[in-house]
């Protein structure tokens, strides 16, 4: 695997590969920057802008062959990850100002998770990147590149569970 320095914060598995990447739209800060130019004249606005852009610079969303990340933080950083096998339910929207200014947001959901648990949030194109997650998904639930290995283990089993009938069948005929 080589590592990108854009994503020193990932670590990939040897066959995994980046599949998607990205970061909230600078258009996502457009609600704060509303907020936050009236009311910088009584000084309160500024942090609201500052806050809002460091949020937005310092948040990266990936979606790899096995999986999809999230990394946030300012001052720490905190990295999440959700496997395919582990998401039960995906969808995406966009409010008011995503829908003028082109953004929206993706909500993952796990199985046993209570509600959404990973928020890829003021992404561009969001209904395209919902088709990849979701494609990746289904081909993570029809076995994808593990059912070599999943067909090979049945096979083994099924091979072994054959010779134990047989065994079984040559003492009854001693019996």
């Amino acid at each position: 695997m080589t590592q990108n320095s854009e994503y020193d914060w990932l670590s990939l598995d040897e066959e995994e590969q980046v599949l998607w990447s990205g970061e909230p739209l600078m258009k996502s800060i457009y609600p704060a920057l509303a907020i936050g130019i009236p009311l910088s004249v009584v000084g309160i606005g500024i942090p609201i802008v500052v806050g809002a852009y460091l949020n937005i610079k310092n948040t990266d969303f990936v979606v790899t062959t096995q999986g999809l990340y999230k990394k946030t933080g300012v001052l720490s950083r905190s990295v999440q990850k959700i496997g395919f096998d582990k998401v039960q339910n995906i969808s995406f929207s966009q409010g008011f100002f995503g829908t003028q200014f082109g953004y929206g947001n993706i909500e993952v959901s796990t199985a046993g998770g209570s509600g959404v648990e990973m928020r890829f949030r003021s992404i561009e194109e969001p209904k395209q990147v919902q088709e990849l997650i979701n494609k990746h998904i289904k081909k993570d639930k029809e076995g994808g590149s593990d059912s070599v290995n999943r067909n090979d283990i049945l096979m083994e089993i099924l091979k072994e569970l054959q010779e134990t009938r047989k065994s079984v069948e040559r003492m009854e005929k001693k019996i």
